[in-house]
């Protein structure tokens, strides 16, 4: 009843303004002396006229009465059937309160200035109370000032240094060894991952299935989730059991569980996390087993999350072999390659996980064994004469026999020895395995047949004083827990605990692995994308499914969207993967995973679109499932997998459209809402029919050309945690709360010449150099008027000005054989000005919304951007690169880096697919 009479109300009040101004025109040309006195002579052309404009306006005011009666019943019907969802009343400005300047030149906008984030108290952190000191006795930043990185020649340890043993230091404590067989398989890197399955993988699991069976003695572990969940999904239920029966009975070990080996660089820990729980929860489903070791052989560099997260999973240990090998040989060289990892925030163990770190070159079998790989390559069966691998060393390794036993014996054992050097336990681990290994029966029977043989020897002779068996990776933990009486993930007596990080990564010489972090940035930022729509897209569901089950409605609500969500998770766990979100991979897998991406995306915004229609309706009985056509659509799309996203062009007439926002946060947000219509004369309306103050912009489709057809609307709108908003939006004759933004090309230097569209104000200044400014309540940014760069930021009310300079730079690349490129970088010398030929093109926007100063080089665009929103003093940044300049590395014509710099607001993109900044 009170909507009602709000409308009726203001319907009338624009009424009687119209039939006032009506009677004061009427009542002006009355009593006008002179108009009275040649009324007798008044022309009759004259009086047509007026007679033609008393008619229009009688029109304008039907068509007034008209759209009153429009929004009337839309809101009525919005409140009836859609209104609720979640959604708080009263989210925008008091209708009539228009946006003003004040004496400074700011706007001030009359919008709920209530704080909409909540500040953290001392006492509601138990964390802030702590000291910050870091206790530890390895601290990574510490340690590259104690390296020399000098690369010294190590003998046949080439970036280490000659070991040497008494052969008595066993006699009272037997060297106790594992040798771990393994496969690393990469879902994705040369081949794809479907490729990878059928050319490789299956048979690895077909074999396995085969010879672990054969003798209870072997061993073997695997790491990926996502090869075996494909693996197991395609064979019958025999294999099934029988590979359930050898995890259970300890003959193979799950080890991570991930659904890939994640990348520890480049992934963003809600993805790290979810491909952890996508495996562990299968694997707990399906053979009722959680890992509790993680194996990490192959990302480039190490980060303490990985092991935060490996922590609070119920990992007892960790292994690690990516680490510069500079960091290793200083390791080894202190007897501190196993350590508890703690984080550096930590100010007592509780974050503690012990890790071990392998100190050779790589993790393949002539780097495993021991400091020789000429010695350890002998030891590596598939490499026997005959096949296809041989050894690089010209020592080919020899099958074992009755005759050369012994002597092969005593040469393994003597790297095993070596290598034990280096650690504080008599007990070794010794992984036995490589890229796609055991995927030929041979290869089976060739490494396990020999090393048994191996074993047998060492074992039934007391004098070698070894114990020597295949094992899994926690047979090896719990064996230096036991040796050192402790429990499983327990800090053994005079063992260090280590704080930082492992980056960057070298392999050798200056071959510093930091390409990765830029590579293929354009997959980079469609994998962020689709996880934020991802996490939308589960509370959505998650919410609607609960509304659906309390009303009894569980089998009419589309349930079928829970598959989009469970592939979804999977190509975005697939795409953890090391040679993935690195850009590291093949261009022809690159772009498999960029059309996964992109089906994953289109999924998971139908999901939102499906629940955010279910909510929004508070009659939920005439909900329809719309599987063709669906009841909403995204505010953007993405034609193929490597293209820009195109906005939706929404088409205004007087009929309201209605916009459905989704705040994906736990709290209330303050927000500028942005999207493209298709008329300048634009009302948007909150749920409960207020008018909200609206910034008009233009559309720019390069530098100098605007988009006639379309306009940018931004409005401000206060979202309710974990909730949705409908906002309405139609064609309004009269929108005095519409706000255009004026806008200055600046064209120094520039002999060009753009085209005017009215309704927005455009100025043109082409010989002008001054330096400029724009501002909101609380900043003043100034740039330079020669670069369109930020030079300064001035805080209003203190008064004090912040320099500050941006500036491009470059790097070549050297010219000799090892170049930079995905993995490497490798530049010439120090950066370099980078340097445009022409003049920049400097946009500036002026409006009581934003305001933002666009800068376009022949290679990028800077775009700063400073809203003006109560309670929101952000300042936000965007780079936008047009080619890579980076030696060409990367192939993508555009890629988007954002960051954000603020004070008090967050902002973020795309709450189910509408711009909010």
């Amino acid at each position: 009843m009170k909507l009602k009479k709000q409308v009726t109300v203001c319907g009338g009040a624009i009424f009687c303004v119209a039939v006032f101004s009506l009677y004061l025109m009427l009542d002006r040309v009355q009593h006008d002396p002179a108009r009275r006195q040649n009324a007798g002579n008044f022309p009759r052309s004259q009086i047509s006229v007026l007679q033609n404009r008393i008619e229009q306006l009688e029109q304008l005011l039907e068509e007034n009465h008209q759209i009153i009666s429009h929004i009337k019943d839309s809101v009525l019907e919005l409140t009836e059937n859609g209104g609720g969802g979640g959604g708080a009343v009263g989210a925008g400005a008091t209708g009539g309160q228009l946006p003003f300047r004040n004496s400074n030149g700011s706007w001030i906008i009359p919008f709920d200035i209530r704080s909409s984030f909540l500040s953290v108290m001392p006492q509601d952190c138990q964390f802030a109370l702590g000291s910050h000191e870091e206790h530890s006795d390895l601290k990574m930043l510490n340690m590259y000032s104690i390296l020399n990185f000098d690369n010294m020649d190590g003998g046949v340890w080439k970036q280490g240094f000659d070991i040497t043993y008494n052969t008595n230091e066993w006699d009272n404590e037997p060297l106790q060894i594992f040798v771990l067989p393994h496969s690393h398989n990469d879902p994705g890197w040369i081949k794809t991952f479907d490729k990878y399955y059928l050319d490789q993988t299956q048979h690895i699991f077909n074999n396995m299935v085969v010879k672990l069976a054969e003798d209870p003695r072997r061993k073997f572990i695997w790491s990926e989730i996502s090869f075996f969940v494909k693996w197991w999904e395609s064979v019958d239920s025999k294999k099934q059991e029988a590979m359930r029966k050898l995890i259970l009975g300890g003959q193979m070990e799950m080890v991570t569980g991930g659904w890939v080996m994640t990348d520890e660089a480049n992934s963003h820990y809600f993805a790290m996390i979810d491909q952890l729980i996508e495996g562990h929860q299968w694997l707990k489903k399906n053979i009722g087993v959680t890992p509790r070791s993680g194996w990490a052989i192959d990302p480039f560099g190490h980060s303490p999350t990985m092991a935060y997260l490996l922590k609070k999973s119920k990992f007892t240990s960790m292994l690690i072999q990516r680490v510069h090998y500079s960091v290793k040989k200083h390791f080894s060289a202190t007897h501190s390659l196993e350590f508890m990892w703690r984080q550096a925030w930590a100010p007592d163990s509780s974050t503690d996980i012990f890790c071990h770190m392998m100190p050779f070159y790589s993790y393949d079998i002539p780097h495993t064994c021991g400091p020789d790989p000429k010695v350890c390559c002998q030891f590596d069966f598939k490499r026997l004469p005959g096949g296809r691998v041989n050894c690089p060393w010209k020592i080919p390794p020899r099958a074992v026999t009755d005759l050369n036993v012994a002597e092969r014996a005593n040469l393994l054992l003597d790297q095993y020895r070596k290598k034990s050097k280096l650690f504080r336990s008599k007990v070794l681990l010794v992984p036995l395995g490589d890229d796609f290994r055991y995927d030929k029966a041979q290869e089976w029977d060739q490494q396990y047949l020999n090393y048994q043989k191996l074993f047998d020897y060492m074992n039934s002779h007391p004098e070698m004083h070894v114990q020597a068996q295949f094992g899994t990776l926690s047979d090896y933990f719990d064996a230096v827990y036991k040796q050192n009486g402790v429990a499983q993930g327990s800090k053994p007596p005079n063992y260090p605990t280590l704080s930082g990080d492992f980056f960057v990564y070298a392999d050798r010489e200056d071959h510093y692995w930091s390409g990765y972090y830029t590579s293929r940035p354009f997959y980079k930022n469609l994998d962020r994308i689709l996880e934020s729509n991802l996490r939308g897209a589960e509370i959505l569901f998650s919410l609607s499914v609960a509304h659906a089950r309390h009303l009894g409605m569980e089998k009419r609500y589309a349930m079928s969207d829970y598959s989009y969500l469970t592939e979804a998770r999977r190509n975005v766990g697939l795409f953890q993967h090391h040679d993935a979100i690195a850009g590291t991979a093949k261009e022809a897998v690159a772009v498999d995973y960029g059309v996964r991406l992109l089906h994953s995306l289109a999924g998971v915004k139908r999901v939102m679109i499906n629940a955010a229609h279910f909510l929004v309706l508070r009659n939920k009985d005439i909900y329809r499932y719309y599987q063709t056509e669906p009841f909403l659509e995204p505010d953007e799309r993405r034609a193929t997998h490597d293209s820009l996203p195109e906005r939706t062009l929404i088409e205004l007439d007087s009929t309201p459209r209605y916009l459905v926002v989704f705040n994906p946060v736990e709290q209330e947000r303050v927000c500028l809402i942005t999207v493209l219509v298709s008329s300048a004369r634009v009302r948007v309306l909150t749920e409960d029919g207020q008018t909200l103050p609206v910034q008009l912009s233009a559309l720019w489709t390069s530098a100098t050309e605007i988009n006639k057809d379309g306009y940018q609307v931004s409005f401000p709108a206060r979202l309710p945690a974990l909730g949705l908003m409908v906002f309405q939006i139609y064609d309004s004759f009269d929108s005095s709360l519409t706000l255009r933004s004026e806008t200055i090309l600046r064209l120094y230097g520039r002999n060009l010449t753009p085209k005017r569209f009215d309704p927005l104000p455009l100025k043109v200044h082409s010989t002008e150099q001054q330096d400029f400014y724009i501002q909101n309540q609380n900043f003043q940014l100034w740039f330079s008027g020669t670069t369109g760069l930020l030079e300064s930021v001035k805080f209003k009310e203190s008064q004090q000005e912040m320099k500050l300079k941006i500036e491009f730079l470059i790097y070549g690349t050297r010219p000799s054989k090892d170049k930079s490129g995905a993995y490497l970088f490798l530049p010439d010398g120090p950066a370099k000005h980078y340097i445009s030929k022409d003049p920049p093109i400097v946009r500036v926007v002026d409006g009581p919304l934003f305001s933002e100063v666009v800068c376009y080089y022949q290679h990028f665009q800077l775009t700063i951007r400073l809203y003006n929103l109560p309670g929101v003093d952000g300042l936000s940044l965007d780079v936008t690169t047009m080619v890579d300049i980076r030696d060409q590395v990367n192939k993508e014509l555009a890629m988007r880096i954002t960051s954000d710099i603020q004070s008090d607001g967050v902002f973020f993109t795309d709450l189910n697919g509408f711009q909010v900044n």
